[in-house]
């Protein structure tokens, strides 16, 4: 998955108030951007760390670029703009890429079910299989030795879709929490126990009752995204 606008190399100078970063271009040029992320981004961008952005000098736009990717390590990178989870999923879904999500023709984004309160990323219909609800979160905190987790803060809303997936299993839906993980230094997945416990636990929770936990590895390159395939999941 190709990123619209061609990438460029850059220097992280900082991140502040949750949204804004100042870079330095190879010219010198100091610009602030858009940071996509609403999490800590914990163990992502660091002051002096490569960077990528996305520059686009639109008429009325109030930022001239966003934050994309993220050098974490040599030869590892991490893509912070949120978002694009999303939009990578869609496509591999899209092609049956997921294997254990494959054989839904029909794929319907940010649907709300009839009497639940919360939007679901997706909604895979059309198949032999019953209905799939489908929400997905983005993994970039990295603990080392290939090890990632979610949540990298502590967070009500995870915790909220985990109790809604649970009750769509229970109302004979099929429901799988999707693990996007766009860094490709991570090789594993589980609960980030130690920044929210009841997420951990209410994500145990909810595989034990038929959720199903799924992460996928997506390799962020300058270029664009490469979808890897299937990461294990520890609970």
């Amino acid at each position: 998955m190709p990123f619209e606008t061609p990438l460029q190399e850059a220097t992280l100078l900082r991140r502040y108030k949750r949204f804004l970063a100042d870079i330095r271009l190879p010219d010198g040029q100091e610009l602030t951007v858009h940071c996509p992320n609403t999490g800590s981004m914990r163990n992502c961008g660091q002051p002096g760390d490569r960077v990528w952005v996305s520059l686009d000098y639109k008429p009325g736009r109030k930022l001239p670029g966003t934050w994309e990717l993220v050098e974490i390590a040599p030869g590892q990178l991490a893509c912070i703009h949120s978002a694009r989870a999303n939009r990578v999923v869609a496509k591999a879904l899209q092609a049956g890429l997921i294997a254990p999500l494959a054989g839904y023709p029909e794929q319907r984004t940010e649907v709300r079910l009839p009497g639940g309160a919360s939007r679901f990323d997706f909604l895979l219909s059309g198949g032999a299989q019953p209905e799939c609800v489908v929400e997905v979160k983005s993994v970039t905190l990295a603990l080392g030795e290939g090890i990632g987790a979610f949540p990298d803060a502590v967070s009500a809303r995870g915790q909220k879709h985990l109790r809604e997936l649970i009750e769509v299993v229970e109302n004979g839906r099929r429901a799988c929490l999707l693990f996007c993980v766009m860094h490709s230094g991570i090789e594993q997945v589980r609960p980030a126990d130690e920044i929210d416990a009841e997420y951990g636990r209410l994500l145990r929770e909810a595989a034990a009752r038929g959720v199903d936990v799924l992460a996928w590895s997506v390799w962020p390159q300058p270029q664009g995204m490469e979808v890897r395939g299937a990461l294990p999941v520890y609970l």
